[in-house]
């Protein structure tokens, strides 16, 4: 297929623009700055204008048969009022535009948007939260609740639409283990706050297996979960994370640290989701890890 790709610059873009052509398909990026995205991606790929709040040309879709949506405003800040409204539109008005972009045009016949597992709430506990687990109603999960019911507007025009909660996905070159490496390498990493919260993981390479999986698995509609079959607890992620590198992982960092360096956006790290991939392994995907401590020995090797 033609696949067009949002946030193709970001920190799973480029895997994933590589994987779509190794696979076969051809890529065409939406990107606000498109000189610079084609330049960090293999040649070939094509590109168009899109900065997720300006209306959407049909004529920017170049024919795709289907959309992989990731872009939006990164979450990892301070939650100011503007940052929240860039938050907010960035993934609301982005997608919504997108989406009418995708009707005008009448060539899309898949849909795979980007959400993330911040749709259950900040902490939900040790409770397991499959696909039909109800949502909560901090912020990031009322972002998440409107953004998907954008991408669900694609469903409702008659383009099957797959909206992808994305756990937290690991990678040394980004994200939060790129955050936490420096700590522990250094002996200095433990648990934040409680370390009794879940962290609900996925390896990166399993997060672009899962997209290209709803890309290409016709009967996948819906929500689906994109984290490990796995998840731990933060303090048991602190210590396999520390043996993985041999080092000590025994100073933990309190609530009121991160609430005070972080503010709001502190829910993200001291709350936590116990996400399960039920749809993923109902419908067949077989992943590359399921268990943590795997997962980062091929990460840090």
């Amino acid at each position: 297929m033609k696949v067009a790709v949002t946030g193709a610059s970001g920190f799973l873009g480029p895997v994933l623009v590589q994987r779509l052509l190794e696979r076969g398909h051809e890529v065409h990026v939406l990107a606000r700055d498109v000189k610079r995205a084609l330049a960090s991606l293999p040649s070939g790929v094509t590109g168009s204008y899109f900065d997720t709040i300006t209306p959407v040309s049909p004529d920017a879709l170049a024919g795709a048969e289907a959309v992989i949506h990731l872009a939006g405003e990164t979450v990892n800040q301070r939650w100011t009022e503007s940052a929240r409204r860039r938050i907010q539109e960035s993934r609301v008005v982005g997608t919504r535009m997108l989406v009418e972009a995708m009707k005008a045009a009448g060539t899309v016949r898949r849909f795979v948007s980007a959400s993330a597992s911040g749709y259950y709430g900040a902490d939900r506990g040790a409770e397991p939260l499959t696909e039909t687990g109800a949502p909560g109603d901090d912020f990031l999960a009322r972002v998440c609740r409107a953004w998907e019911a954008e991408a669900h507007e694609a469903d409702a025009a008659g383009i099957p639409t797959v909206v992808a909660r994305l756990g937290v996905v690991l990678h040394p070159s980004g994200g939060a283990l790129r955050q936490m490496l420096p700590a522990f390498r250094l002996g200095v990493g433990g648990r934040m706050g409680s370390g009794k919260q879940y962290l609900s993981w996925i390896h990166r390479d399993d997060a672009v297996g899962l997209l290209l999986f709803a890309l290409e698995q016709e009967s996948l509609r819906g929500p689906l979960n994109v984290t490990a079959p796995e998840p731990v607890t933060n303090e048991d992620f602190a210590h396999t994370l520390g043996a993985a590198l041999r080092r000590p992982s025994l100073l933990p960092l309190p609530g009121f640290a991160l609430k005070a360096a972080l503010g709001e956006m502190s829910l993200v790290v001291l709350g936590g989701q116990r996400v399960l991939p039920r749809g993923a392994q109902d419908a067949g995907y077989t992943f590359q890890y399921t268990s943590l401590a795997p997962a980062l020995r091929a990460l840090l090797a």
